[in-house]
Order: C-alpha cells, then sequence, then structure tokens
C-alpha cells in the first residue's frame, strides 16, 4: 500500500498540531484549500478530532500526530551515515 495523495493531506494537517499543548487546536476556515477542508473532516470521521472543521486531537488523535511529526522529522533530517558508506545490513544502520 503506497501513500495516497489525501493521506498526505491528512499528515499535512496532523503536523499542524502543536505538541507540546493539548489547549491548542486548530480551525479550518470556510475558505481554505479544499484539500485541507477534506482531510480535515476525513480525520474527524476517523476520530482523530474533535470537530469537523479542526478542533482538538482525541487520544487516537495525538498518537497519529506524533508519528506523523516524528515521521517528518526523521525523513527530513541530515543523514547520519556519510555518502559511500551505507550499511550492509540493518544491524549496521542501528550501531
Amino acid at each position: 500500500m503506497n501513500y495516497t495523495a489525501d493521506l498526505v493531506h491528512e499528515l499535512n494537517t496532523l503536523i499542524r498540531f502543536d505538541l507540546a499543548t493539548s489547549q491548542q487546536g486548530i480551525k479550518i476556515h470556510k475558505n481554505a484549500d479544499p484539500t485541507v477542508i477534506a482531510a480535515t473532516q476525513r480525520l474527524y470521521e476517523k476520530g482523530l478530532l474533535t470537530q469537523p472543521d479542526g478542533g482538538y486531537l482525541t487520544g487516537l488523535g495525538r498518537d497519529a500526530a506524533e508519528h506523523a511529526q516524528a515521521l517528518l522529522m526523521i525523513l527530513t533530517s541530515k543523514p547520519r551515515i556519510p555518502m559511500g558508506r551505507e550499511p550492509n545490513s540493518a544491524a549496521q544502520l542501528y550501531s
């Protein structure tokens, strides 16, 4: 299974949440990009958000947002392995 455009929009919505506090949500306005509106609605329908237009993260939503933000950080960080010195096993990669 690959990431679809819809899933990418949902991930982009999840990374907008400030995980440092549970007291801050988001509000998606009616004039926002239709893909953002649709992604937010889908996240609500999946039980990750408290409102169809954003609101707060549910418990499951917070877990998803933490993972989405961690994945983004991993994929956008600088490589730790110098070019040309790729590991030849998973054990070398994590040692």
